[in-house]
């Protein structure tokens, strides 16, 4: 086993394009997964590299950089639109973890039960991915493709975090439902984004659920049913079987598939709930 701590984002792309080296850069889940046996991959670790880490904007998207950690996350001075990954970034295990994990190590990770999914998913948010080859950019929504499973290339980094700002002012809201209140991995967690027009009728909405397939997901038939429906107290009706059908709920020792598919639509109905009541709030304050 060899280890390398790379200091600028160059030298650790040299050292992937060389090949044999297991990127690291909180460890707060390549370390507990050792405690039963020895680490033997080449550790790469990039928690050093300073260009990686902040959050940043331009005229047409924010930027956040692979290494920024959680507790950056929460205390960022940000728009609507990102409530719910702060919410979310709330959850991360504890405040220690969240002073050490890195929002892109959460996604490069790979786990259904990844908190910062969602949020990100209903941001439309897309990954810049660096190598020696130089860069490119996909949707989350496919570059995560199975559990532990990236689109990344062996030689690449995830460098970035890149979200449009098109819809910045959005209302958005996560929920997070687990076997006790702290320090949980989720049996379902759901982020949505939401807005309504003048006339009371939702003109946005995006919705997304994770710990409830291999892959978190938008629910577009949900979407779909909401998007132009006045907002009143038939709308959660909306939240039902047939519209979570996109869903492949996933049994392991938190929860079976049947109890998430079900348990699901509470969370769902909650972050509605928060979406439109922030929203209705804000019509009260400006007539």
């Amino acid at each position: 086993m060899s280890y390398a701590l790379a200091t600028t984002l160059d030298q650790a792309l040299a050292l992937r394009a060389a090949g044999g080296w297991q990127v690291i850069a909180g460890g707060t889940d390549v370390y507990p997964a050792a405690v039963d046996h020895a680490l033997t991959a080449n550790l790469l670790d990039i928690s050093a590299i300073d260009e990686l880490i902040g959050i940043s904007c331009n005229p047409t998207d924010w930027r956040i950089g692979a290494l920024t950690s959680w507790s950056d996350v929460c205390k960022a001075q940000l728009p609507p639109l990102f409530d719910a990954l702060k919410l979310a970034a709330k959850e991360v295990g504890s405040v220690q973890i969240q002073n050490a994990a890195s929002v892109g190590g959460n996604l490069c990770n790979a786990s259904p039960a990844a908190d910062g999914v969602p949020p990100l998913l209903i941001a439309d948010a897309r990954v810049e991915l660096q190598s020696t080859r130089g860069q490119r950019e996909l949707p989350l929504s496919s570059f995560i493709r199975g559990n532990r499973e990236t689109e990344l290339a062996d030689d690449e980094l995830l460098t970035a975090i890149v979200i449009p700002r098109k819809t910045e002012q959005r209302r958005s809201h996560f929920v997070k439902l687990g076997a006790r209140k702290y320090l949980v991995i989720s049996i379902a967690m759901v982020a949505v984004r939401m807005d309504v027009n003048e006339s009371g009728l939702i003109e946005d909405v995006a919705i997304a659920v994770g710990s409830c397939s291999a892959v978190a997901q938008r629910l577009s038939v949900l979407e779909a049913a909401l998007l132009g429906r006045r907002v009143d107290s038939h709308i959660t009706t909306l939240v039902s079987g047939e519209r979570l059908l996109e869903l492949s709920p996933i049994d392991d020792v938190r929860a079976s598939a049947e109890y998430r598919n079900d348990a699901v639509q509470t969370p769902i109905v909650r972050a509605l709930h928060a979406c439109l009541s922030a929203q209705l709030c804000i019509c009260r304050h400006n007539p």
